[in-house]
This record gives C-alpha cells, sequence and structure tokens, in this order.
C-alpha cells in the first residue's frame, strides 16, 4: 500500500480524552476515531490489527474443534425471560422496542440463542460433544465507558459454547478452551495468565480469566512469578487427547483476580520472593455453568438409557478489540506503537528518504513490487514529507520492519533495515532486505 493513496490520519498532538497510552496511540496513529461515549469507527490501520487478531482467533478455535457460526446482534428479550436473566443482568443492558412494539435487546453475550439453536436441532447425545462459535459484536452500556477499546460500550468478540451430556464431558470441553487460549495469545505476542475469577452473570462455579499484567489493568491480581515461565503447547497439541496436565500445570501455581483472592493461602504457599500483586487486563474468560441455561430452556438430550437429560453447558470469550490496546500496553515505548509481527497493520514500513530523486524512486519502487510480490505486506511511505516526519510517523505506527532508502547508502549499494522491536539498525543490500523479510 501507497501511504500517498492511504487512509492515515496521524495525529501530532495528544488527544486530551485519552487517559492511557493504548487510547492515547491509537488515536495518535490513526487507528480509530471516537463517534460517541465507548463507540469507535475502525479507521484503515486500526481495522487491519483487528483483521489479524480475529483470524488468529478463528485459527486457533478451528484447531480446538470449535465450529464457527454467526447469530445476531438484536435478540429477542422472551429469551432472556426463559433463562431469568433478562431482569437481572441490570442497566448495562440495552434495551428496545421494534415498530410493532416486540422487545429486543442489544446482545451483550449469547448463551440464550445459541442454547435456543441448540435445543431446536440436536436432540441425542450421539451429537455431542458440540462447539459452537461465533465473532460478533456486542454492546453493554457501560456506565463510564473509558480508556479507548479497553472498556468501550461497543466491542467485538469471540464467544464460544460447549455441550456435553455431563460434568465429566464439559470439563474435558472447558479443558480444551483452556489449552486453545493459551495458544491464542501467545501467537499474539502476550504472555496471559489463567486466573480463578468470579462468574458473574453468566453463572456457573468454574472460571479462569486469562490476564495480561498491566499497571493499567482495571483490577488487582495476585499471582506467583512461576507461572511466568510455563511453556506453551505448540501447534501439535492434540486436542483429542488428554488435556488434564497442561491445566494442571498452568493451574497448580496461585493465580487469582482480586475477586476471588484468598490473601491467607497465597502466602502461605507463594515465597516472598515470588509474590505479585499487580493489575492485569483481562483478554479472556472461560466458564463451566452446568445446566445453568439447560434446565430453564428445556435444552435436553436423549441420553444411552433412553432418558432425557439437561445438557452441561460452558461459555468462553475473547475480546478480540479489546486485545488491540491490551497489545499496545504490552508492547510499546516513547516514540509509539511495537507491534509483535503476527498482528501487525503490515509488515514493513518502507521510507523512501528523497522522494522524486530517480535513484531512490527505483529502488524503493523495486523493492515494493518485489515484496509484494513474495506475500509481504508493506507500507510504501511515497510521500514528500522531510525524513524527520517520517521517522516519526513509522515509530509511531509501529510496523516490526523499516526499510530506509536514500541517496547516500544507495551510492554505497545498501539500504538501512531497523527492527522496530528493539531499535537495531543495520546497513544491508537490497538483496538481503529480500532474503531476511520475504525468505
Amino acid at each position: 500500500m501507497r501511504l500517498s493513496r492511504y487512509f492515515l490520519p496521524i495525529l501530532r498532538e495528544t488527544p486530551k480524552e485519552s487517559e492511557i497510552v493504548s487510547h492515547r496511540l491509537m488515536l495518535r496513529a490513526g487507528m480509530l476515531r471516537q463517534e460517541a461515549a465507548g463507540i469507535y469507527a475502525w479507521l484503515p490501520l486500526g481495522f487491519r490489527v483487528l483483521k489479524k487478531i480475529e483470524q488468529i482467533v478463528r485459527e486457533e478455535m478451528n484447531r480446538a474443534g470449535a465450529v464457527e457460526l454467526l447469530m445476531p446482534t438484536l435478540q429477542l428479550a422472551d429469551l432472556w425471560r426463559e433463562s431469568e436473566r433478562y431482569e437481572a443482568y441490570g442497566p448495562e443492558m440495552l434495551r428496545i422496542q421494534d415498530r410493532h412494539k416486540r422487545e429486543l435487546l442489544y446482545g451483550p453475550t449469547n448463551e440464550e440463542m445459541i442454547t435456543e439453536i441448540f435445543r431446536a436441532y440436536v436432540r441425542s447425545y450421539k451429537n455431542l460433544p458440540l462447539n459452537l462459535y461465533h465473532i460478533q459484536w456486542k454492546f453493554r452500556d457501560e456506565q463510564r465507558p473509558r480508556f479507548g477499546v479497553m472498556r468501550g460500550r461497543e466491542f467485538l468478540m469471540k464467544d464460544a459454547y460447549s455441550f456435553d451430556i455431563d460434568e465429566a464431558g464439559a470439563r474435558l470441553s472447558y479443558n480444551r478452551m483452556f489449552v486453545a487460549y493459551l495458544r491464542t495469545f501467545a501467537r499474539m505476542g502476550l504472555k496471559a495468565i489463567p486466573m480463578r475469577a468470579e462468574t458473574g452473570p453468566i453463572g456457573g462455579d468454574l472460571s479462569h480469566e486469562f490476564i495480561i499484567l498491566a499497571e493499567t489493568g482495571e483490577s488487582g491480581v495476585y499471582c506467583n512469578k512461576d507461572v511466568l515461565n510455563l511453556p506453551v503447547p505448540g501447534e501439535d497439541i492434540d486436542y483429542n487427547g488428554d488435556l488434564t496436565p497442561i491445566v494442571r500445570e498452568w493451574t497448580a501455581p496461585y493465580a487469582a483476580t482480586e475477586d476471588v483472592h484468598d490473601a491467607t493461602r497465597f502466602e502461605r504457599e507463594v515465597p516472598a520472593e515470588k509474590r505479585i500483586h499487580t493489575r492485569g487486563i483481562e483478554v479472556g474468560q472461560i466458564f463451566y455453568f452446568g445446566t445453568k441455561y439447560s434446565v430453564p430452556m428445556k435444552a435436553t438430550v436423549t441420553g444411552p438409557d433412553g432418558a432425557e437429560k439437561p445438557i452441561h453447558g460452558g461459555s468462553y470469550g475473547v475480546g478480540v478489540s479489546r486485545l488491540v490496546g491490551a497489545i499496545i500496553e504490552a508492547s510499546h515505548d516513547e516514540a509509539g506503537i511495537k507491534w509483535p509481527e503476527a498482528v501487525a497493520p503490515f509488515k514493513v514500513g518502507l521510507l523512501n528518504l528523497k522522494q522524486g530523486d530517480s535513484a531512490t524512486d527505483a529502488a524503493c519502487e523495486k523493492l515494493y513490487r518485489e515484496l509484494n510480490t513474495r506475500g509481504v505486506d508493506v507500507l510504501y511511505d511515497d510521500t514528500d514529507e522531510r525524513a524527520g516526519a517520517k521517522f516519526a510517523s513509522m515509530d509511531l505506527i509501529g510496523l516490526p520492519w523499516q526499510v530506509i532508502v536514500g541517496p547516500k547508502g544507495l551510492a554505497d549499494g545498501k539500504v538501512e533495515l531497523k527492527r522496530r522491536s528493539d531499535g537495531s539498525r543495520e546497513n544491508v543490500s537490497p538483496a538481503d532486505v529480500l532474503a531476511r523479510l520475504a525468505p
């Protein structure tokens, strides 16, 4: 993509409404624009990151055996009355009526709707286990939306729902999602720690939040430092095998949110030098809630003995849009964002330091063409901005690599290759750039 033809409204000044680093940098880098309190338009650069994150989530859900569908954003209030959550959910639910006075709501989550879909089609235990998921926009009418996408009212979420014949099967499904979440966040360059957590309005008595440690997080967390060094399963993980040892390894060290923190146990189990008490950003949460929805909504299947049994359920959420902010909180410096390569909007920023010079123009055009041919996402700064402004913009938007082309280096057959993550620079030939960035 040529910057001269791209829509990238970079801000030079820090917006007054930004409160935390990720919000400030997303606004300055032209990734989004606030349209109302807690509601944002995703501009092209931010949208590319959002789609990269969404695709990683999708790939890991599919790998774990979940099946994708798409449910609507609007739901009938009657479904929520069946589960007895309509009145209990609170003012965060946006309740509306259509022209026929039917009561609707803008979905904050989808346990009721997916249960209604399940009971319409599945009759036998032979069709279980089943895990259905979608990636869809949600709305929760936060009283005080703040911190940009970290606590907005409208947000993109992956929510999956498992169905099993009994608790034993449901816990196996829970373990699959537990392991899939470890892999999902690791692929984005994040260390997400599973912590015991409250179940809240979802229900049930088993839940883990996946937390990124950050001082700007919304809640206090406590954990054993050992959990930071545990290995994440590889892509060859067998989801049909026994995942209990992996889950046990990750849940053995103490790790809990402040809502369920046990100070006595923490001090008893964790040596003083290994205690971590900080704040964290929730990027995902998983729940086992048993028959909470299947009993009131009459979602049953015929068991092996021919008797009707209520299914045991679980739900599994990932904050896709929130992850954009969380990654920035975890990976930035004073100059701007430092994107992990897997989620970067472009892999390479190509800078022409003397636009209009025949030699630099020709070298840039050749690199741009050859990188694109080899499937490398490139943002080519072909504008006539001064060099300093180009450097500042590229550091701000945080692309993993910068290829800097100027007349002085070209005279020696070299261009400069900069790695954004650590700021390292080296002079290499254009051929070496291709070998490094497009193997």
